[in-house]
């Protein structure tokens, strides 16, 4: 079985969340991945989007370990998380069996909370002077893996960063039924 969370908070663009639900979640909705496990986590009660958008977790502030996969999008409420050391140790999740996945300002999350200072990492182009102090290298790419971090750029990545997911779980051919499904023909991976 294989367990992801998508980490909330207030600020947070909601197409980077939706860009990445909304592949990874067809895993299971499409019956290819039928034990798929996912929740939405957050600190409180809601999480409002910088859109306005009012979000109800599933969860509040579950320990991110247990999960394989821990997604963690951009916004405009980065800034401020990036000094709440109380967030930063939330999300702060050790090298071992969970992957981080980080994207748009999510990448500037995880670099603050010291997840990527040994490693390559991207992030939306207007921020990619903000995360070299955080990691040994930023690069100007699409998606970025390096071991248990995986990190994409800007918003529109997390459809990208989706499907990147869905073939990491499940294989190249289902990744390509669920992006024939979604209509999304900007995949630029072969």
């Amino acid at each position: 079985m294989t367990a992801i969370v998508f980490v909330v908070y207030d600020g947070l663009t909601l197409l980077d969340l939706a860009g990445a639900y909304d592949p990874v979640t067809r895993l299971r909705t499409m019956g290819f991945v039928p034990d798929l496990k996912y929740e939405v986590c957050g600190q409180a009660k809601t999480a409002r989007t910088s859109e306005g958008l009012v979000l109800i977790p599933d969860s509040i502030r579950r320990d991110l370990s247990q999960f394989d996969y821990v997604v963690i999008p951009g916004g405009n409420g980065v800034m401020e998380l990036m000094n709440n050391p109380g967030f930063l140790s939330w999300i702060r999740v050790a090298s071992g069996r969970t992957t981080v996945v980080a994207f748009c300002g999510g990448a500037l999350l995880a670099g603050a909370a010291g997840m990527l200072y040994d490693r390559k990492a991207t992030t939306h182009p207007a921020l990619l002077t903000t995360l070299r102090p955080f990691a040994k290298e930023v690069l100007a790419e699409r998606i970025v893996e390096d071991g248990n971090i995986i990190t994409a750029g800007g918003v529109t990545s997390g459809i990208d960063l989706g499907l990147f997911l869905c073939e990491k779980i499940a294989g190249r051919d289902v990744r390509e039924k669920i992006r024939m499904q979604m209509d999304y023909h900007a995949y630029p991976y072969p």
